[in-house]
């Protein structure tokens, strides 16, 4: 321990105990990470997390299965019992699984009040004070025979109460339900299933463990959701879901037109998004100008249900529109599944009917253990009927043994010695009130003895089958179907059936020239505006044109960056310009990085031609303008080009040329490109082009050939390479950089 003196005060240092940092993870942080994937985010094979859990067995605790309603408030305190989370958390917990929400396709909990809707980002849920809930009839499928020992009760945190550690769910509820969680290191989203397909999936699988897939799908083809809309189905791409529990599948938004009032309704919207984020992408792309057909978008949901209303402007063709909103909006969204569960504490990633496989087996445990309670229950009873009909061999004889017997703790023991019965049955007689120690009570109570004995026979024939019990299983899942089943409310259309919205199609294509300057900004200048206007290029002070491209308006743009990446745009997508005006501001438009800058732009309609990047330690590399195609619309790639020695200059080439190669030592020297080899990697550093001799020394600029104004090329040009280059000649010393 140290000590050192400051202001005549002695501080003492304590010692810092360091220690690797993979025991830190392991006594720390994994511990964490555990907690979170088991007791928190995952969910279970019941379909429930333990937030979930714990919330609905309160409410079954407090009688509000079948009771009336109840605060809200009432529940969240009772529930901070079991969970020691605070009342925000467990209120948010209860919101999500109420059927004024929304988001549960079969909700778990009746409610009264404003619980805010799974379509709306920001309407706000009421206060737990003023809002009232209990469970909804489900939930009796939920908890059927949970006080008979069908599943495992643990302490609560702090060991004054007991809780289930799972629920005997009688149906797949963690495939009826959708349940998403993030943990560490992993997630899950679960998508939901129309109950009546499942159950009837379920029962397939009872009679035939050996269902495959296709089967399977025939009886419950795809996902059900309670906001309904349409699910694009693919075949190959829900069958992977099925079988691995990971994939995507597409929703997309129901509308009508209405041509009374020329305007689309829109009535169902996908699970994944809201009403919010829909009309404000919607308002983005208006103020965009690439929605010039809409002239008003609002939410007119109210008490008939969700409506969204786009108003038209005339002419505009609403089939056409809307296929526009489902490729630039949320109005078609994906949905991306991972089936990830907690089997025995273990996190598992399980197809559908791996899924039903681990909930077959959960549920025959749970039947199993609500079968040996019933057991045990009647063995009792008829082990107390067994010694009550002895007493019918001698009523009188009892009454005398308890009469004469003088002390009452030797009651019990007097039976036991006068009819050879047991403690448990001598003190089951004994309770008996004098009133039926009479023949007629006796016959009528041991009448009883033959019904229990075919009972248990009966009940220890089911238990011992595991096929019994599985027929038992499809009775109460076909029961649960009728009762609590309903019409599947996304509806499925086939992707191959569906027109694809593709932009370039509804895009005016005209000639255009684009203005790249030093400063970075950019115009776009229709033919038509360029040969109309007599004005001057508006640029900002010691600004000058760096690059002026004709192009049409279908190409796309390349900007090349001084930080090794490559933006690309639609230049359909570049707003239209005039000379007169200053431009975009690049650095904003493409969203680049602090002291980021532009070097370089590139028009492109097919992504032919080449690049050609020189750097300053003479070296260049070639590769082709293809290389920086992308199939999804991608706004930037890195690594664009080598970052080994900084850049000098960027060309792009239709074809091979000569280009005239700067150094700051006033040489040049000029090459034919088609001696540099073509690279197929973007970042390659190329080949040595041109040999620096003097220390120090540094490639400064290239240009085309053509351009460099001299007359006397040959005298620059090299037949091979590397090559050291000339100087310049004194009349071509003023085209130096330097």
């Amino acid at each position: 321990m140290a000590r050192r003196k400051k202001n005549e005060e002695v501080i003492i240092e304590a010692p810092i105990d360091e220690q690797p940092i993979t025991r830190t993870l392991e006594e720390n942080y994994m511990p964490y990470a555990m907690s979170v994937i088991v007791s928190r985010a995952i969910p279970e094979i019941d379909g429930l997390k333990p937030a979930h859990r714990k919330l609905l067995y309160t409410m079954y605790k407090m009688g509000l299965l079948g009771g009336k309603l109840t605060k809200s408030a009432n529940v969240v305190g009772q529930t901070m019992k079991l969970n020691p989370h605070g009342d925000a958390a467990i209120y948010e917990t209860l919101v999500r699984l109420t059927r004024g929400n929304e988001a549960l396709l079969h909700p778990l909990v009746e409610s009264k009040g404003n619980f805010g809707k799974q379509y709306s980002r920001d309407m706000a849920y009421a206060a737990s004070r003023y809002t009232e809930v209990r469970l909804e009839p489900i939930c009796r499928e939920l908890f059927g025979d949970i006080n008979k020992n069908t599943v495992e009760f643990v302490d609560n945190y702090d060991g004054e109460l007991k809780e289930p550690t799972l629920l005997p769910a009688a149906f797949p509820n963690i495939l009826v339900n959708p349940n998403q969680g993030i943990a560490v290191g992993m997630a899950s989203n679960i998508c939901s299933f129309n109950l009546r397909e499942t159950c009837a999936a379920t029962i397939a699988y009872l009679k035939n463990a050996k269902i495959d897939t296709a089967a399977i799908m025939e009886i419950m083809p795809a996902p059900d959701f309670s906001m309904g809309a349409e699910l694009v189905y693919n075949s190959d791409e829900m069958a992977k879901i099925y079988e691995t529990g990971r994939g995507s599948f597409k929703l997309r938004a129901k509308y009508a037109y209405d041509k009374q009032n020329n305007c689309i309704e829109i009535t169902e919207i996908p699970y994944t998004t809201t009403s919010e984020a829909i009309i404000s992408k919607i308002m983005e792309l208006i103020k965009a100008n690439k929605l010039k057909e809409i002239s008003d978008a609002r939410d007119e949901t109210g008490l008939d249900g969700f409506k969204i209303t786009i108003d038209l402007k005339r002419g505009t063709d609403p089939d056409a529109l809307m296929l526009k909103l489902f490729k630039l909006t949320p109005l078609e969204d994906s949905f991306s599944c991972n089936f990830n569960i907690l089997i025995n504490n273990r996190p598992m990633v399980l197809g559908v009917k791996e899924i039903i496989e681990q909930w077959v087996l959960f549920r025959m445990g749970c039947i199993k253990n609500s079968l040996r309670y019933d057991i045990t229950k009647k063995s009792e009873k008829l082990h107390l009927l067994n010694g009550l009909k002895k007493i019918l061999l001698d009523i009188d004889k009892a009454i005398a043994i308890i009469r004469h017997t003088e002390r009452e703790q030797d009651v019990v023991p007097n039976l036991m010695e006068g009819f050879g019965i047991d403690e448990l049955q001598a003190e089951y007689i004994a309770e008996i009130k004098l009133r039926n120690l009479n023949k007629e009570y006796i016959l009528n109570r041991t009448s009883e003895t033959e019904k229990l004995i075919e009972e248990l026979a009966e009940l220890n024939r089911i238990i011992e089958s595991d096929k019994e019990i599985k027929k038992l299983i499809a009775a109460q899942l076909k029961e649960i179907s009728k009762k609590y089943g309903a019409d599947r409310k996304t509806q499925l259309v086939s992707g191959e059936s569906l027109e694809e919205y593709k932009e370039e199609e509804h895009i005016d294509d005209y000639a255009l020239t684009i203005f790249f300057t030093k400063e970075n900004y950019i115009k776009k200048v229709s033919a038509a505006s360029l040969r109309s206007t007599t004005a001057e290029q508006k640029l900002k002070e010691d600004d000058f044109v760096a690059q002026e491209i004709e192009t049409t308006n279908k190409s796309e743009l390349l900007f090349f960056s001084d930080k090794c990446a490559v933006y690309k745009m639609k230049t359909y997508d570049l707003p239209d310009g005039k000379v007169s005006a200053m431009g975009e501001y690049l650095p904003g438009l493409l969203e680049l990085d602090e002291n980021e800058k532009i070097l370089y732009t590139v028009v492109t309609a097919d992504y032919g031609g080449m690049m050609l990047f020189a750097f300053e330690n003479g070296k260049m590399a070639k590769v082709e303008v293809k290389n920086y195609f992308t199939k999804t619309n991608r706004k930037k790639l890195i690594g664009a080009y080598s970052d080994k020695s900084p850049i000098c200059g960027i060309k792009f080439l239709e074809e091979d040329r000569d280009i005239a190669a700067f150094t700051d030592n006033n040489k040049l020297l000029c090459v034919n490109t088609e001696k540099i080899p073509l690279k197929a990697t973007k970042s390659t550093q190329g080949v040595q082009v041109m040999t620096l001799r003097k220390k120090g020394s540094k490639l400064v600029k290239i240009m085309f050939a053509e351009d460099c104004g001299i007359d006397d090329l040959k005298h620059y040009t090299a037949r091979n390479i590397p090559a050291a280059g000339s100087f310049l000649k004194q009349e071509d010393s003023q085209l130096s950089l330097i």
